[in-house]
């Protein structure tokens, strides 16, 4: 049987959603210089250990003194993430995030009415719906979001692993125009932060600019790193959620008619995709003192990738991990993460999730992908996300 990986043209580097995962679950990559790491526990032990594992991976990084990692909260450890963190996290607690769901179902609705007879999901509903929420959080006109994805895509372009030792000129150029768009979105945060110290608004980017960590105000390159990520994550997760959800419901018609028919699948149905297709397929950490994880010994200051999206499919943790059970229960993936760096605003993107897929299946009950047009995934085997999904509806 063919997989839907191949069927689907995922990366061939995401080799657990062909075939099972290898037998040493901690190995070191020669050709790359860095740790891989794919089993469900090693990946829990080591996302749960800050002390050992850093999230500062971006110090053995090439060109790492380009781009400043002050208020950069996934690069950040203990204690100054949890200062940081508190910071935004009043933006996401289950307050604000329910209260948003009258304006995610408008947003919804209204991006719906535009669709009709045959239409790209990604371009017409995925991307549009969580960057207009996010932009709107952040107090960023959400009609530059065509200048948003157009930055963004750009870092996630390249269909290699990345590597520590030699790289080709093409690895090359794309990590320069990454780096170029990194820097143009975040001159383009720097300009809405001054105006904000000027003019004080009612938004997520003003409540940052008066915000102090132990008596000090952010500096204005914490404040748009600090936007940098929320604007970034709190967009491409949901769009690739979205996307995934739909293509595996599709893929699997008795699980979609369940959903269907009983609507309180509909959450569980969002989960088991996040499982099945983890949209962030890897975190990286960078040890800081020689460690022993399944039997290996890492040394000091070594790149570490935790593949969360292997680890989702570990038959030491799920039982049958191929499978795709929307009433999967219980299904503790490690899609979020875990730890100290769980994503600030999974709750946001399980909301925006659950009410775009039941007022997708309200308005459109014959909805299926198109068989002439095939899904097309985002290169990058660092992720696993719908780029272009085209349906019929």
């Amino acid at each position: 049987m063919t997989a839907l990986a191949d069927i689907w043209g995922i990366n061939e580097a995401q080799f657990w959603l062909r075939e099972g995962l290898p037998e040493h679950k901690v190995r070191y990559d020669e050709p790359t210089g860095v740790w891989d790491v794919f089993g469900y526990p090693e990946i829990q032990q080591a996302i749960t250990d800050p002390s050992t594992f850093s999230s500062n991976s971006q110090r053995l990084t090439p060109n790492a003194d380009q781009r400043p990692s002050e208020g950069v909260l996934t690069q950040l450890d203990p204690p100054e993430h949890q200062k940081l963190r508190k910071l935004v996290s009043h933006a996401f607690t289950p307050k604000v995030v329910a209260d948003l769901e009258p304006r995610i179902t408008e947003l919804t609705n209204e991006l719906l009415d535009g669709m009709s007879g045959r239409t790209e999901l990604v371009e017409d509903l995925a991307y549009p719906l969580p960057v207009i929420v996010i932009a709107e959080l952040l107090g960023v006109p959400a009609a530059d979001r065509t200048l948003f994805k157009q930055w963004v895509d750009s870092m996630f372009t390249t269909s290699d692993r990345f590597s520590l030792k030699e790289r080709a000129a093409e690895q090359e150029e794309y990590l320069a125009k990454a780096l170029e768009d990194v820097e143009q979105l975040t001159d383009y945060l720097r300009e809405h932060i001054r105006e904000r110290r000027a003019k004080p608004r009612e938004d997520l980017l003003s409540k940052l600019v008066r915000a102090e960590v132990d008596g000090q105000r952010l500096t204005d390159e914490e404040v748009a790193n600090f936007g940098l990520v929320l604007l970034v994550a709190g967009h491409i997760t949901t769009t690739m959620l979205l996307g995934n959800t739909l293509l595996c419901l599709d893929a699997h018609p008795e699980q979609f008619a369940r959903v269907r028919t009983d609507r309180s699948l509909t959450p569980s149905a969002i989960e088991e995709s996040l499982r099945f297709l983890s949209p962030f397929a890897a975190t990286a950490r960078s040890t800081t003192r020689e460690t022993e994880l399944a039997g290996q010994t890492i040394g000091a200051d070594q790149l570490v990738l935790l593949w969360l999206a292997a680890g989702n499919r570990d038959p030491r943790q799920f039982t049958d991990p191929d499978v795709f059970d929307v009433t999967r229960d219980p299904n503790p993936h490690l899609a979020f993460g875990r730890g100290i760096h769980f994503c600030v605003g999974a709750p946001l993107a399980r909301l925006e999730g659950r009410v775009a897929l039941n007022l997708i299946m309200d308005r459109f009950p014959d909805l299926r992908t198109d068989p002439e047009a095939p899904p097309v995934f985002m290169p990058n085997p660092n992720m696993t996300g719908i780029r272009e999904l085209p349906l019929l509806l």
